[in-house]
């Protein structure tokens, strides 16, 4: 590199990326801007059910108590966002708006950035009380398919996804198993219906090396 380029690349301004609480509700979480379909008086309002993402920025004037449009539609860069927190939203999703949601998420991610879905767990009566959740329920199976080494190996014939995350996951306990010891919870959640009332998964976009 040229001592001219160095220069250049010096006096770049440092990009920032962003932080994003999708489907944030009333309530977006610390350190995040929040981004839902609906005027909440979060920072960002995005359909997030089509794709690609569209932003429009909110803001409450001066001497209003009701959150306004202050920009246009902005697209939601690739690469953009460093990191997403989605806390009991992607249930209300249909399958296929599910897949376009990850492989949306997957593009606007920078490569290592990461994402917490919590969502209810399948075998808990929360997946089913809100009738305004879609099917099925979200299972731990379904993290499986967000990673295309997988799905070349075991699902050859769905090539719905474009996405590529590694995943990892856990749960949050019902409170009458919080006190128990580790093999009583791990049978517990093996075999027992309200064991687990959310899961918590994490999904980390791969960095893919260029050799």
């Amino acid at each position: 590199m040229s001592l001219k380029q160095r220069r250049k690349l010096a006096a770049a301004p440092e990009r920032k990326f962003l932080k994003l609480d999708l489907g944030c509700g009333p309530h977006p979480r610390e350190g995040f801007e929040g981004v839902d379909s609906r005027n909440f008086g979060q920072p960002w309002q995005c359909d997030l059910a089509t794709t690609p993402w569209r932003l429009t920025r909110f803001a409450t004037m001066k001497g209003q108590s009701e959150a306004y449009p202050v920009s246009g539609v902005e697209p939601l860069g690739d690469g953009s966002v460093e990191e997403v927190h989605c806390s009991h939203f992607l249930e209300h999703l249909t399958g296929p708006q599910r897949i376009h949601f990850v492989n949306e998420l997957h593009r606007v991610l920078v490569p290592g950035g990461k994402c917490m879905v919590v969502t209810p767990h399948w075998a808990s009566n929360r997946a089913y009380g809100d009738l305004t959740h879609q099917w099925p329920p979200v299972s731990e199976m379904w993290f499986y398919y967000l990673n295309a080494e997988w799905r070349a190996a075991n699902a050859p014939h769905n090539d719905f996804y474009r996405c590529d995350f590694e995943a990892t996951w856990g749960y949050a306990l019902h409170p009458e198993l919080t006190q128990r010891n580790q093999e009583y919870q791990m049978h517990a959640l093996s075999f027992w219906k309200e064991a687990a009332q959310d899961i918590i998964a994490t999904l980390t976009k791969k960095i893919v090396i260029k050799h």
